[in-house]
Protein backbone atom coordinates (compact mmCIF):
# COMPACT_ATOMS: atom_id res chain seq x y z
CA UNK A 1 0.00 0.00 0.00
CA UNK A 2 1.56 3.38 -0.99
CA UNK A 3 2.38 5.92 1.67
CA UNK A 4 -0.40 8.57 1.72
CA UNK A 5 2.05 11.25 2.88
CA UNK A 6 1.83 13.45 5.92
CA UNK A 7 -1.53 13.63 7.68
CA UNK A 8 -2.66 17.16 8.64
CA UNK A 9 -5.83 18.34 10.42
CA UNK A 10 -8.33 20.25 8.31
CA UNK A 11 -8.31 24.00 9.00
CA UNK A 12 -4.54 24.44 9.66
CA UNK A 13 -4.31 27.15 6.97
CA UNK A 14 -2.92 27.30 3.48
CA UNK A 15 0.57 28.52 4.51
CA UNK A 16 1.18 25.60 6.85
CA UNK A 17 -0.22 23.20 4.28
CA UNK A 18 2.15 24.56 1.60
CA UNK A 19 5.06 24.27 4.02
CA UNK A 20 4.15 20.67 4.78
CA UNK A 21 3.77 19.95 1.08
CA UNK A 22 7.20 21.53 0.34
CA UNK A 23 8.75 19.54 3.16
CA UNK A 24 7.30 16.49 1.52
CA UNK A 25 9.37 17.28 -1.56
CA UNK A 26 6.26 17.66 -3.82
CA UNK A 27 6.29 13.89 -4.23
CA UNK A 28 3.51 12.75 -1.94
CA UNK A 29 0.04 14.31 -1.50
CA UNK A 30 -0.97 15.94 1.74
CA UNK A 31 -3.88 14.22 3.51
CA UNK A 32 -6.34 16.38 5.52
CA UNK A 33 -7.90 14.81 8.61
CA UNK A 34 -11.08 16.32 10.12
CA UNK A 35 -10.60 17.02 13.87
CA UNK A 36 -11.84 14.27 16.16
CA UNK A 37 -14.20 16.65 17.95
CA UNK A 38 -16.25 16.84 14.70
CA UNK A 39 -16.05 13.26 13.39
CA UNK A 40 -13.90 10.28 14.10
CA UNK A 41 -11.12 9.36 11.70
CA UNK A 42 -12.48 10.97 8.47
CA UNK A 43 -9.69 11.25 5.92
CA UNK A 44 -10.24 13.52 2.89
CA UNK A 45 -7.55 13.91 0.26
CA UNK A 46 -7.02 16.99 -1.84
CA UNK A 47 -8.03 15.06 -4.95
CA UNK A 48 -11.37 14.18 -3.29
CA UNK A 49 -12.05 17.83 -2.50
CA UNK A 50 -11.12 18.97 -6.01
CA UNK A 51 -13.20 16.23 -7.61
CA UNK A 52 -16.30 17.13 -5.59
CA UNK A 53 -15.79 20.86 -6.16
CA UNK A 54 -15.50 20.29 -9.91
CA UNK A 55 -18.60 18.09 -10.10
CA UNK A 56 -20.69 20.35 -7.84
CA UNK A 57 -19.59 23.55 -9.60
CA UNK A 58 -20.25 22.09 -13.03
CA UNK A 59 -23.68 20.80 -12.00
CA UNK A 60 -24.74 24.10 -10.47
CA UNK A 61 -23.50 26.14 -13.43
CA UNK A 62 -25.32 23.83 -15.85
CA UNK A 63 -28.53 24.06 -13.79
CA UNK A 64 -28.32 27.87 -13.72
CA UNK A 65 -27.77 27.99 -17.49
CA UNK A 66 -30.85 25.84 -18.05
CA UNK A 67 -32.80 28.08 -15.65
CA UNK A 68 -31.69 31.22 -17.50
CA UNK A 69 -32.62 29.73 -20.87
CA UNK A 70 -36.09 28.69 -19.70
CA UNK A 71 -36.94 32.07 -18.21
CA UNK A 72 -35.51 33.89 -21.20
CA UNK A 73 -37.98 31.94 -23.36
CA UNK A 74 -40.81 32.79 -20.93
CA UNK A 75 -40.00 36.50 -21.09
CA UNK A 76 -39.98 36.40 -24.88
CA UNK A 77 -43.40 34.69 -24.87
CA UNK A 78 -44.88 37.07 -22.26
CA UNK A 79 -46.35 39.58 -24.79
CA UNK A 80 -48.37 36.77 -26.39
CA UNK A 81 -49.19 34.64 -23.35
CA UNK A 82 -50.18 36.22 -20.04
CA UNK A 83 -49.43 32.94 -18.24
CA UNK A 84 -45.81 33.02 -19.46
CA UNK A 85 -45.39 36.55 -18.17
CA UNK A 86 -46.85 35.63 -14.78
CA UNK A 87 -44.53 32.61 -14.53
CA UNK A 88 -41.51 34.73 -15.45
CA UNK A 89 -42.35 37.24 -12.71
CA UNK A 90 -43.41 34.87 -9.97
CA UNK A 91 -41.42 31.64 -10.25
CA UNK A 92 -37.93 32.86 -11.15
CA UNK A 93 -36.46 32.82 -7.65
CA UNK A 94 -38.11 29.54 -6.63
CA UNK A 95 -37.04 27.83 -9.86
CA UNK A 96 -33.44 28.98 -9.32
CA UNK A 97 -33.51 27.52 -5.82
CA UNK A 98 -34.84 24.21 -7.13
CA UNK A 99 -32.13 24.08 -9.80
CA UNK A 100 -29.35 24.72 -7.29
CA UNK A 101 -30.77 22.25 -4.73
CA UNK A 102 -31.14 19.44 -7.28
CA UNK A 103 -27.68 20.08 -8.75
CA UNK A 104 -26.04 20.12 -5.31
CA UNK A 105 -27.81 16.93 -4.22
CA UNK A 106 -26.88 15.16 -7.45
CA UNK A 107 -23.25 16.22 -7.14
CA UNK A 108 -23.10 15.10 -3.51
CA UNK A 109 -24.55 11.67 -4.29
CA UNK A 110 -22.17 11.21 -7.25
CA UNK A 111 -18.88 12.60 -5.93
CA UNK A 112 -19.15 13.18 -2.19
CA UNK A 113 -16.05 12.38 -0.10
CA UNK A 114 -16.23 9.28 2.05
CA UNK A 115 -16.93 10.84 5.43
CA UNK A 116 -19.09 9.73 8.31
CA UNK A 117 -21.30 12.80 8.11
CA UNK A 118 -22.23 12.24 4.46
CA UNK A 119 -25.62 10.86 5.55
CA UNK A 120 -26.33 14.07 7.48
CA UNK A 121 -25.35 16.18 4.48
CA UNK A 122 -27.58 14.09 2.21
CA UNK A 123 -30.44 14.55 4.67
CA UNK A 124 -29.99 18.33 4.70
CA UNK A 125 -29.93 18.42 0.90
CA UNK A 126 -33.09 16.29 0.74
CA UNK A 127 -34.92 18.66 3.07
CA UNK A 128 -33.68 21.57 0.97
CA UNK A 129 -35.08 19.95 -2.18
CA UNK A 130 -38.48 19.38 -0.54
CA UNK A 131 -38.65 22.97 0.64
CA UNK A 132 -37.58 24.42 -2.71
CA UNK A 133 -40.06 22.27 -4.63
CA UNK A 134 -42.85 23.34 -2.25
CA UNK A 135 -41.89 26.99 -2.79
CA UNK A 136 -41.92 26.47 -6.56
CA UNK A 137 -45.38 24.89 -6.50
CA UNK A 138 -46.74 27.80 -4.44
CA UNK A 139 -45.26 30.34 -6.86
CA UNK A 140 -46.74 28.45 -9.83
CA UNK A 141 -50.17 28.61 -8.17
CA UNK A 142 -49.75 32.35 -7.58
CA UNK A 143 -48.68 32.84 -11.21
CA UNK A 144 -51.80 31.05 -12.44
CA UNK A 145 -53.89 33.26 -10.13
CA UNK A 146 -52.28 36.42 -11.56
CA UNK A 147 -52.87 35.19 -15.10
CA UNK A 148 -56.51 34.43 -14.36
CA UNK A 149 -57.08 37.80 -12.66
CA UNK A 150 -55.71 39.63 -15.68
CA UNK A 151 -58.50 38.14 -17.82
CA UNK A 152 -61.34 39.31 -15.56
CA UNK A 153 -61.61 43.05 -14.96
CA UNK A 154 -63.83 44.07 -12.04
CA UNK A 155 -63.60 47.78 -12.87
CA UNK A 156 -66.17 47.50 -15.69
CA UNK A 157 -69.84 48.27 -15.08
CA UNK A 158 -71.14 44.72 -15.58
CA UNK A 159 -68.59 42.86 -13.46
CA UNK A 160 -70.77 40.09 -12.02
CA UNK A 161 -69.00 37.22 -13.84
CA UNK A 162 -65.56 38.68 -13.11
CA UNK A 163 -66.32 39.00 -9.38
CA UNK A 164 -67.70 35.46 -9.32
CA UNK A 165 -64.60 33.91 -10.90
CA UNK A 166 -62.20 36.04 -8.88
CA UNK A 167 -63.83 34.89 -5.65
CA UNK A 168 -63.60 31.22 -6.64
CA UNK A 169 -60.00 31.54 -7.78
CA UNK A 170 -59.01 33.38 -4.59
CA UNK A 171 -60.53 30.80 -2.25
CA UNK A 172 -59.15 27.84 -4.23
CA UNK A 173 -55.70 29.43 -4.24
CA UNK A 174 -55.74 29.82 -0.47
CA UNK A 175 -56.85 26.22 0.03
CA UNK A 176 -54.26 24.87 -2.42
CA UNK A 177 -51.39 26.86 -0.92
CA UNK A 178 -52.33 25.65 2.56
CA UNK A 179 -52.41 22.02 1.37
CA UNK A 180 -49.05 22.35 -0.40
CA UNK A 181 -47.47 23.90 2.70
CA UNK A 182 -48.80 21.10 4.92
CA UNK A 183 -47.55 18.41 2.52
CA UNK A 184 -44.09 20.02 2.25
CA UNK A 185 -43.74 20.34 6.03
CA UNK A 186 -44.97 16.77 6.57
CA UNK A 187 -42.58 15.39 3.93
CA UNK A 188 -39.66 17.24 5.51
CA UNK A 189 -40.50 15.97 8.99
CA UNK A 190 -40.90 12.39 7.79
CA UNK A 191 -37.28 12.36 6.62
CA UNK A 192 -36.35 12.24 10.33
CA UNK A 193 -36.38 8.76 11.79
CA UNK A 194 -37.65 9.89 15.19
CA UNK A 195 -40.62 11.66 13.58
CA UNK A 196 -41.53 8.50 11.66
CA UNK A 197 -41.48 6.55 14.91
CA UNK A 198 -43.82 9.08 16.52
CA UNK A 199 -46.09 8.89 13.45
CA UNK A 200 -46.28 5.13 13.74
CA UNK A 201 -47.23 5.44 17.41
CA UNK A 202 -49.96 7.94 16.54
CA UNK A 203 -51.38 5.61 13.90
CA UNK A 204 -51.61 2.87 16.53
CA UNK A 205 -53.87 5.16 18.60
CA UNK A 206 -55.57 6.87 15.67
CA UNK A 207 -59.06 6.66 17.18
CA UNK A 208 -58.36 8.65 20.33
CA UNK A 209 -55.92 11.01 18.59
CA UNK A 210 -58.42 11.68 15.82
CA UNK A 211 -61.17 12.45 18.33
CA UNK A 212 -58.97 14.88 20.26
CA UNK A 213 -57.62 16.56 17.12
CA UNK A 214 -61.09 16.84 15.59
CA UNK A 215 -62.49 18.49 18.70
CA UNK A 216 -59.60 20.95 18.94
CA UNK A 217 -59.67 21.83 15.23
CA UNK A 218 -63.43 22.10 14.89
CA UNK A 219 -63.55 25.94 14.50
CA UNK A 220 -60.71 25.90 11.97
CA UNK A 221 -62.19 23.06 9.94
CA UNK A 222 -65.63 24.66 10.11
CA UNK A 223 -64.33 27.92 8.67
CA UNK A 224 -62.33 26.05 6.02
CA UNK A 225 -65.40 24.14 4.86
CA UNK A 226 -67.49 27.32 5.00
CA UNK A 227 -64.89 29.12 2.86
CA UNK A 228 -65.04 26.43 0.19
CA UNK A 229 -68.83 26.53 0.39
CA UNK A 230 -68.81 30.31 -0.13
CA UNK A 231 -66.65 29.92 -3.24
CA UNK A 232 -69.06 27.56 -5.00
CA UNK A 233 -72.51 28.39 -3.64
CA UNK A 234 -71.74 32.13 -3.99
CA UNK A 235 -73.86 33.79 -1.32
CA UNK A 236 -71.22 36.54 -1.41
CA UNK A 237 -68.49 37.54 -3.84
CA UNK A 238 -65.69 40.07 -3.89
CA UNK A 239 -67.03 43.64 -4.17
CA UNK A 240 -70.61 42.58 -3.34
CA UNK A 241 -72.67 45.17 -1.47
CA UNK A 242 -73.94 43.75 1.83
CA UNK A 243 -75.96 44.95 4.79
CA UNK A 244 -74.88 43.05 7.90
CA UNK A 245 -76.46 43.93 11.24
CA UNK A 246 -77.35 47.36 9.89
CA UNK A 247 -73.84 48.04 8.54
CA UNK A 248 -73.65 48.81 4.82
CA UNK A 249 -70.43 48.02 2.93
CA UNK A 250 -68.53 46.14 0.25
CA UNK A 251 -66.82 42.74 0.49
CA UNK A 252 -63.14 43.65 0.42
CA UNK A 253 -61.45 40.33 1.25
CA UNK A 254 -62.42 36.67 1.61
CA UNK A 255 -60.02 34.30 3.38
CA UNK A 256 -60.39 30.77 4.69
CA UNK A 257 -61.22 32.03 8.18
CA UNK A 258 -62.80 35.50 7.89
CA UNK A 259 -64.43 38.04 5.56
CA UNK A 260 -63.57 41.76 5.59
CA UNK A 261 -66.44 44.17 4.90
CA UNK A 262 -65.45 47.75 3.95
CA UNK A 263 -68.13 50.02 5.38
CA UNK A 264 -69.23 53.27 3.76
CA UNK A 265 -67.47 55.32 6.45
CA UNK A 266 -64.14 53.45 5.84
CA UNK A 267 -64.51 51.17 8.85
CA UNK A 268 -63.65 47.49 8.39
CA UNK A 269 -66.07 44.87 9.70
CA UNK A 270 -64.34 41.50 10.14
CA UNK A 271 -66.65 38.48 10.36
CA UNK A 272 -65.92 34.72 10.48
CA UNK A 273 -66.64 32.86 7.27
CA UNK A 274 -69.14 30.62 9.04
CA UNK A 275 -71.28 33.72 9.79
CA UNK A 276 -72.40 33.90 6.16
CA UNK A 277 -73.59 30.27 6.15
CA UNK A 278 -75.59 30.49 9.39
CA UNK A 279 -76.89 34.09 9.71
CA UNK A 280 -79.26 36.04 7.43
CA UNK A 281 -77.85 39.14 5.71
CA UNK A 282 -78.69 41.39 2.75
CA UNK A 283 -76.82 41.11 -0.55
CA UNK A 284 -77.75 43.98 -2.87
CA UNK A 285 -75.67 42.72 -5.82
CA UNK A 286 -76.45 38.99 -5.70
CA UNK A 287 -77.71 38.72 -9.29
CA UNK A 288 -76.82 42.14 -10.76
CA UNK A 289 -75.12 45.35 -9.76
CA UNK A 290 -77.92 47.75 -10.77
CA UNK A 291 -80.25 48.96 -8.02
CA UNK A 292 -83.42 50.95 -7.46
CA UNK A 293 -83.18 53.97 -5.19
CA UNK A 294 -86.19 55.12 -3.18
CA UNK A 295 -86.88 58.73 -2.12
CA UNK A 296 -89.82 59.59 0.17
CA UNK A 297 -91.35 63.06 0.48
CA UNK A 298 -94.13 64.06 2.89
CA UNK A 299 -96.20 66.91 1.43
CA UNK A 300 -99.46 68.70 1.94
CA UNK A 301 -102.65 67.52 0.22
CA UNK A 302 -102.37 70.49 -2.16
CA UNK A 303 -99.02 69.30 -3.60
CA UNK A 304 -98.92 69.40 -7.45
CA UNK A 305 -98.15 65.72 -8.18
CA UNK A 306 -98.05 66.05 -11.99
CA UNK A 307 -95.57 68.91 -11.82
CA UNK A 308 -93.45 66.87 -9.39
CA UNK A 309 -93.34 64.01 -11.91
CA UNK A 310 -92.16 66.36 -14.62
CA UNK A 311 -89.50 67.82 -12.33
CA UNK A 312 -88.23 64.32 -11.44
CA UNK A 313 -87.88 63.49 -15.14
CA UNK A 314 -85.84 66.66 -15.69
CA UNK A 315 -83.57 65.96 -12.70
CA UNK A 316 -82.65 62.40 -13.69
CA UNK A 317 -82.28 63.29 -17.38
CA UNK A 318 -79.58 65.83 -16.51
CA UNK A 319 -77.70 63.46 -14.14
CA UNK A 320 -74.98 61.02 -15.31
CA UNK A 321 -75.82 58.84 -12.30
CA UNK A 322 -79.12 57.67 -13.84
CA UNK A 323 -78.91 54.55 -16.02
CA UNK A 324 -81.98 55.48 -18.07
CA UNK A 325 -84.16 52.61 -16.82
CA UNK A 326 -86.55 53.74 -14.10
CA UNK A 327 -87.82 57.15 -12.93
CA UNK A 328 -91.33 57.14 -11.45
CA UNK A 329 -93.21 59.16 -8.84
CA UNK A 330 -96.34 57.96 -7.00
CA UNK A 331 -98.44 58.81 -3.97
CA UNK A 332 -98.08 55.69 -1.85
CA UNK A 333 -99.78 56.71 1.41
CA UNK A 334 -101.89 59.41 3.09
CA UNK A 335 -102.22 60.40 6.73
CA UNK A 336 -104.44 62.93 8.48
CA UNK A 337 -101.87 65.68 7.76
CA UNK A 338 -99.75 64.73 4.74
CA UNK A 339 -99.45 62.50 1.73
CA UNK A 340 -96.45 60.23 1.17
CA UNK A 341 -94.84 60.66 -2.25
CA UNK A 342 -92.38 58.00 -3.39
CA UNK A 343 -89.83 58.53 -6.18
CA UNK A 344 -88.13 55.47 -7.69
CA UNK A 345 -84.89 55.91 -9.65
CA UNK A 346 -82.44 53.33 -10.99
CA UNK A 347 -78.63 53.36 -11.18
CA UNK A 348 -75.90 51.04 -12.38
CA UNK A 349 -74.47 50.30 -8.93
CA UNK A 350 -75.06 50.95 -5.24
CA UNK A 351 -72.79 53.99 -4.99
CA UNK A 352 -74.45 55.70 -7.94
CA UNK A 353 -77.89 54.80 -6.56
CA UNK A 354 -77.11 56.42 -3.19
CA UNK A 355 -75.80 59.61 -4.81
CA UNK A 356 -78.77 59.75 -7.17
CA UNK A 357 -81.24 59.41 -4.30
CA UNK A 358 -79.60 62.31 -2.48
CA UNK A 359 -79.67 64.42 -5.64
CA UNK A 360 -83.36 63.73 -6.31
CA UNK A 361 -84.32 64.46 -2.71
CA UNK A 362 -82.46 67.77 -2.68
CA UNK A 363 -83.81 68.93 -6.03
CA UNK A 364 -87.45 68.06 -5.33
CA UNK A 365 -87.48 69.62 -1.86
CA UNK A 366 -85.85 72.77 -3.21
CA UNK A 367 -88.29 72.98 -6.13
CA UNK A 368 -91.33 72.59 -3.86
CA UNK A 369 -90.00 75.24 -1.47
CA UNK A 370 -89.39 77.74 -4.26
CA UNK A 371 -92.45 77.21 -6.44
CA UNK A 372 -95.10 75.69 -4.17
CA UNK A 373 -94.34 76.53 -0.53
CA UNK A 374 -98.00 75.91 0.32
CA UNK A 375 -97.42 72.23 -0.50
CA UNK A 376 -95.01 71.76 2.40
CA UNK A 377 -96.46 70.03 5.47
CA UNK A 378 -98.42 72.42 7.72
CA UNK A 379 -100.98 72.41 10.51
CA UNK A 380 -104.39 74.02 9.80
CA UNK A 381 -106.41 76.02 12.31
CA UNK A 382 -109.99 76.98 11.57
CA UNK A 383 -111.37 79.97 13.60
CA UNK A 384 -114.85 80.10 15.22
CA UNK A 385 -116.70 77.62 17.39
CA UNK A 386 -115.87 73.97 17.21
CA UNK A 387 -118.58 72.15 15.25
CA UNK A 388 -118.26 69.19 17.56
CA UNK A 389 -119.26 71.17 20.66
CA UNK A 390 -121.59 73.85 19.22
CA UNK A 391 -125.31 73.23 19.95
CA UNK A 392 -127.33 71.93 17.09
CA UNK A 393 -129.86 74.80 17.35
CA UNK A 394 -127.12 77.41 17.06
CA UNK A 395 -125.78 75.79 13.94
CA UNK A 396 -129.29 75.71 12.47
CA UNK A 397 -129.70 79.50 13.07
CA UNK A 398 -132.59 79.09 15.45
Amino acid sequence: MPDPGPVLPVGIGRRRARSAHAANGLKRPVTFVWPSRWVARDVVTRSDVLHFATVAGGSIVFALLVHAAVFFALRRAAPRLSTAGALARRAKGAARMVAVAVAAASAWSAAAPRVSWSATASHVLAVGQIGSFGWLVVELILALEDSSFSRYDVSVTDNLRARKLRTQILVLRRVTVAVVAIIAIAASLLTFHSIRVVGTSLLASAGIAGLVAGTAARPVLGNLIAGIQLAFTEPIRLDDVLVVNGDYGWVEEITLSYVVLRCWDRRRLVLPVSYFTTTPFENWTRSSADLLGVVYLYLDYTAPIDELRAKLADVVADSPLWDGQTATLQVTDATDRTVQVRALVSASNSSAAFDLRCLVREELIGWVGRHHPEALPRDRYVGGPDPATEPVAARAGV
